[in-house]
């Protein structure tokens, strides 16, 4: 049965080339002109997606996304618009939408975000019925891990990225994942692996930086008892654990040039001897691995051989950095927010705009870790409904970018009501005022008397 698609688009044109090419594709199409139109529509019929304008004659795509939710939970929301905005999307967005997508584009795009949507939408699906399946044969007990905490971003670098994350998941191909320090790369291995047919096994995440060079062949490959001093029972090695299943080997760039000898002929032989045995175990593990550094340098360097990064680099993928796709910050926010609620009991609802604007001129050199850490802080300090601009790390309030690039935000102006608001905070009390600011009580009175502030 063909998929069920109503497009929402005042440009009756261009309503008709999307009709063709989607019904060329196979999906059956209905069009409405006006928000009226399609809400009767909607209504009086069920469909499997909705693409609506954003600027309509009688409507907003906005409220029509709401309603289409109310009238049928399941269906699937596509927003278009001429007038790309990132605030309108985060909310589009965060009502429940699918996508975003600016005009102009290629009907090529819109179809991949559709096919994209309704995969996701079965996959889901096909999890429910199994999760049920398990309740009633509670005997059975496959290994399945929890799907990524996985933020799809709506800027353009970001939706390349996780158009390679969805071309790269289903195949076995080893993937080397490069990107800055805090970007996120294990969270993007899971959804490698969740979307892989590997889903259901294991997924193993392995720190290479946190193993000696001497323990490293017992924690890949296990050992048997009594094979070396402090071995005092059998043990499984990372790569038998991921049997059937991934194995993420992060910041491996750390390996020692006879770990990598070691992990090399894993790969190729897929088969592991533990330490101590004479006898080899099979494997079929899948591995995704990342690395803050330049490995290609590293290679030229003798640093790590050539042949090992070949093998490990089948596709790569850069995961850029937060400041390389800003529009999807408050995204990120936002979610962090309702983690640090859920882990903190508290029930903070925000940003300050003060703080959005700061969080906005901001580079984050720390990335998603550095944010994810900045909310939580604040969420823990936050008295209010929203984040107040005193809680916030004074890193984030007087960077180099804040100071020089917005006229409103100077640095002397933000001291000063950082200052008025930690002493009202503590009620006059200088001593706790400057521990609030992170500074001592002798540049907290210094302070005082540059900005003439009086108690």
């Amino acid at each position: 049965m063909a998929q069920r698609i109503h497009i929402v688009e005042d440009d009756v044109a261009f309503g008709k080339m999307l009709t063709s090419f989607l019904e060329r594709k196979g999906y059956e199409i209905t069009i409405s002109i006006t928000g009226e139109s399609a809400r009767k529509t909607l209504k009086d019929n069920s469909f499997d997606f909705l693409i609506t304008d954003l600027k309509l004659p009688d409507d907003s795509g906005l409220d029509l996304l709401v309603f289409a939710k109310e009238v049928s939970p399941q269906i699937k929301v596509i927003l278009m618009t001429g007038y790309a905005d990132v605030d309108t999307a985060v909310r589009a967005i965060k009502k429940g939408a699918l996508d975003y997508i600016s005009k102009p584009f290629r009907p090529e795009e819109l179809l991949m975000v559709i096919e994209n949507g309704f995969s996701e939408y079965s996959e889901t699906s096909s999890n429910v019925r199994r999760k049920s399946d398990l309740k009633q044969d509670s005997s059975q007990k496959p290994k399945i891990i929890d799907s990524p905490t996985f933020v799809m971003g709506i800027s353009e670098i970001s939706k390349k990225f996780n158009e390679y994350i969805k071309l790269v998941g289903p195949t076995d191909m080893c993937v080397l994942i490069q990107g800055e320090s805090g970007t996120g790369k294990e969270v993007a291995a899971k959804a490698i692996h969740t979307y892989s047919n590997r889903k259901n096994e294991n997924f193993i995440a392995v720190d290479c930086g946190a193993i000696p060079k001497d323990l490293a062949a017992s924690e890949f490959f296990g050992h048997i008892k009594g094979s070396f001093t402090g071995a005092i029972s059998d043990k499984k090695g990372h790569f038998e654990a991921a049997d059937g299943g991934t194995l993420f080997l992060d910041e491996v760039g750390n390996l020692s040039y006879e770990n990598q000898i070691q992990l090399l002929r894993a790969l190729q032989e897929r088969k592991v001897k533990p330490v101590g045995s004479n006898s080899e175990i099979a494997v079929d593990v899948r591995i995704i691995t990342a690395t803050n550094e330049d490995l290609l340098k590293a290679v030229t360097d003798g640093k790590f051989r050539e042949d090992l990064y070949h093998r490990l680099n089948e596709f790569s993928i850069q995961i850029p950095s937060l400041n390389q796709r800003k529009e999807d910050l408050f995204l990120f926010t936002e979610y962090f927010l309702r983690e640090a609620n859920d882990s903190l009991g508290k029930e903070v609802l925000g940003l300050s705009k003060d703080v959005e604007h700061a969080f906005k001129n901001y580079t984050w050199p720390g990335n998603l870790r550095e944010l994810k850490n900045v909310i939580k802080r604040s969420v823990l300090l936050t008295n209010d409904n929203l984040i107040p601009l005193e809680v916030i790390p004074r890193e984030v309030l007087l960077s180099n970018t804040t100071v020089k690039e917005t006229q409103d935000f100077s640095k002397e102006s933000n001291e000063k009501q950082l200052i008025i608001n930690a002493l009202k905070k503590t009620e006059n009390n200088k001593t706790k005022a400057a521990k609030l600011l992170n500074i001592t009580r002798k540049t907290l009175y210094n302070k005082l008397e540059q900005y003439e502030i009086e108690l």
